[in-house]
């Protein structure tokens, strides 16, 4: 079973805490670390971090007059090795032009003149480092909401906040909205909050044919399991954006050169190294999830036995990473050949929390000599010597099936937050791919795979890759 080539991996991360600097952050952030607090508008830390934001808008706008924070809607940190601050507010322009570079500047008296917008910022803030990294900023018009009076059913656009009527359209979409409660188990805690994630998922409806609009493969983009989440609220439970941070991953040494051609098509599933799709549920493990199913392949192709290994063990016994905070793959690794291998998922099962570690040695199923880091290059050869995991950027809350092949600004390869495993490669209907199990159950994608467009080095598939080596 020794194939003899080299295999990538790319793992998503939320970075590491050091208690050591626990004491430094201010009484406000409560809770455990990872957990988001909101915040006040005159939390310090949320005044440094807009002014940050602030800067940065106005270095990339081509506005002509400098823009400010004008109200501040809503606000909250998680701890991530740092602070990682979540903001919306309102920037409205200023009487000042940028080239005047005045200390102080009034906004326009004159509300037609202050053309403002609704702005979602997020800031990465090291305070010991001095450091603060602007993660996300999206911004659109501000539009205030009309009151109507009418007994109809009516719902709010999140994207106009105008109200819609009750027309052939919304009674359909109140149809796919029951549907999609019915077929998921969903059920809200008040008609509030029903209200609510109706708003959400008929927003994510639209961003899901607007994907599909633009997408230039063969993908299906529609109603998932994740459509009555938030961007916010889908990144925070199911992912980790600071995987971007590519400097905090620990140096390793390159894999060997492949000593052969790649063959036109290659899928571990067919030649049994690949156990059934997993479930994450909602906790940022994607990396445990990665590196056991790297490993599963790995001992594979030296043993000829597919084993299922436990998730948990990396949760609860990696004192490095950060459990369902997130990790990095080089991490795991290192914590796997310290502790001396990994138990079956049998005998240490995944629960999708944080627990403390009750490894056994005895009970070690499978173990790893080393770590190597893959070429950037996107060949073929990659999966070859085994399945690899690998990070990418998540495009794909709203993928149903077939090959997607997303625009790069919908998919930036420098915003790494998810990490999953290739399990192969070949073409489909005339579009190249590469097959990918994710840990987010069956009921995701194609049976719990994602197909992404292969040759074009799409949403930073090329950028972190690695695998263990099992001599």
């Amino acid at each position: 079973m020794d194939v003899g080539f080299r295999c990538p991996v790319i793992l998503c991360l939320t970075l590491v805490v050091l208690a050591s600097v626990l004491a430094d952050l201010d009484d406000t952030l409560m809770g455990a670390p990872g957990s988001s607090v909101r915040l006040s508008e005159n939390d310090p830390g949320l005044k440094k971090a807009l002014k940050f934001a602030e800067e940065r808008y106005n270095m990339g706008s081509n506005t002509m007059h400098v823009r400010r924070v004008s109200k501040i809607l809503s606000a909250s940190k998680q701890l991530v090795k740092g602070i990682r601050y979540s903001i919306m507010v309102e920037l409205s322009n200023t009487q000042c032009k940028k080239a005047a570079r005045l200390m102080t500047c009034d906004f326009y008296p004159e509300e037609h003149n202050l053309k403002t917008e609704v702005c979602v910022f997020e800031v990465w803030d090291i305070p010991w480092e001095s450091k603060s990294t602007l993660l996300k900023q999206k911004c659109q018009p501000a539009v205030d909401p009309k009151p109507v009076e009418t007994n109809k059913v009516e719902f709010l656009s999140l994207s106009t906040s105008k109200p819609i009527e009750e027309t052939e359209d919304s009674v359909e979409l109140l149809g796919q909205f029951k549907e999609f409660m019915a077929r998921y188990n969903r059920t809200y805690s008040s008609q509030e909050d029903t209200d609510r994630r109706l708003r959400i998922f008929h927003e994510n409806l639209k961003t899901a044919e607007k994907l599909q609009s633009l997408d230039q493969g063969t993908a299906e983009y529609g109603v998932t399991k994740f459509s009555d989440l938030t961007e916010e609220e889908f990144r925070t439970l199911y992912l980790n954006p600071l995987l971007s941070q590519q400097n905090l991953q620990r140096s390793m040494k390159p894999a060997a050169m492949l000593r052969g051609p790649a063959p036109p098509s290659w899928d571990w599933r067919e030649h049994g190294a690949v156990s059934s799709v997993k479930n994450q549920g909602m906790c940022g493990s994607c990396w445990a999830f990665s590196v056991t199913g790297n490993i599963e392949g790995q001992w594979f192709v030296k043993t000829g036995k597919l084993v299922s290994l436990s998730e948990q063990e990396l949760v609860d016994c990696d004192t490095v990473d950060q459990a369902c905070g997130g990790g990095l793959p080089s991490n795991a690794y290192e914590a796997i050949e310290k502790l001396g291998g990994l138990e079956t998922e049998t005998d240490y099962s995944y629960t999708g929390k944080k627990q403390s570690c009750d490894f056994t040695t005895d009970k070690v199923t499978a173990y790893i000599n080393s770590s190597v880091e893959l070429s950037k290059d996107e060949n073929g050869d990659i999966c070859l010597s085994n399945p690899t995991c690998f990070s990418l950027v998540v495009c794909p809350q709203f993928y149903r099936k077939g090959v997607s092949h997303p625009l790069k600004i919908f998919c930036n390869p420098w915003m790494i937050d998810h990490a999953v495993l290739l399990v192969g490669y070949g073409e489909r209907q005339g579009k190249p791919f590469w097959a990918i199990k994710n840990s987010w159950g069956e009921d995701y994608g194609e049976q719990g795979y994602y197909y992404l467009y292969r040759g074009s080095r799409l949403c930073g598939i090329n950028k972190m890759c690695s695998s263990a080596i099992v001599n």
